[in-house]
């Protein structure tokens, strides 16, 4: 399944979300290469998250496997911004595009509940905290972690507490059959964060690579119980009001 569009219009141009959007691509293609080699790999291994690296528990000089006859070399100096910068790094076009897509869908009515400002210290401090969870399941990892899946995990959260009847439009494969069906917000970012619960369970035994599941339950946590501290009250009255009226 993968979501298409909402039924859920905006009062305010999002330009938090697109300003965001901008930075992650811009970053794909000025410091990352576009994908293209060395550049993605130093990308990752010098400004991704790698949480034995960040915790000191891998000493200097260790090679990290970065794919067929690529390394990473742990320098052991400050890595303290890593969890920031791992933020907006990402692993593949594919990986990109997917993060960005959910982010459009979802953040431009999150920024409409609270404001361009706020939405801006939302995202990065869950992106933050979903980044500490991963930490946290996984101190010893030598595997970077890159993408800003976290943060939008929050954006996500934020969303099925304040919209959970929105109807999201899903295209679904079925074979070589493609259909669109639309269902509301709280049985499809329900069911994800589902997946994310049971995808992470193998990782609390292993520091295995892969996606960041624990990364994602954390954000989405993290932005389920934050909105009711960063939604604006006075944003959210006059959207209902110009929503109802307009």
């Amino acid at each position: 399944m993968f979501p298409i569009k909402d039924e859920n219009p905006t009062i305010l141009n999002p330009v938090v979300t697109i300003g965001i959007i901008v930075v992650n691509v811009v970053v794909w293609l000025l410091v990352q290469q576009m994908g293209s080699e060395p550049g993605l790999s130093q990308s990752v291994c010098q400004l991704g998250l790698i949480p034995g690296e960040f915790l000191h528990r891998i000493p200097p000089g260790t090679q990290v496997p970065m794919g067929p006859d690529v390394t990473c070399e742990l320098s052991g100096g400050a890595t303290w911004y890593t969890p920031l910068t791992s933020m907006f790094m990402h692993g593949g076009w594919l990986h990109l595009i997917g993060n960005m897509w959910f982010l459009w869908v979802f953040g431009n009515n999150i920024e409409d509940s609270m404001g361009h400002f706020r939405f801006l210290i939302f995202y990065l401090l869950c992106g933050l905290l979903a980044a500490g969870t991963q930490v946290a399941v996984q101190p010893s990892s030598a595997i970077p972690m890159v993408g800003a899946s976290g943060a939008i995990s929050a954006v996500m959260g934020a969303y099925i507490v304040l919209y959970p009847r929105v109807k999201v439009h899903m295209l679904i494969f079925l074979g070589i059959f493609v259909t669109t069906i639309k269902v509301p917000a709280v049985w499809m970012l329900g069911y994800w964060f589902f997946l994310q619960i049971i995808g992470g369970i193998p990782a609390l035994a292993s520091e295995s690579g892969g996606v960041a599941f624990w990364a994602h339950a954390g954000g989405f946590i993290a932005g389920a119980v934050l909105i009711f501290l960063f939604k604006d009250r006075e944003l959210l009255a006059q959207r209902n009001r110009a929503l109802s009226y307009g």
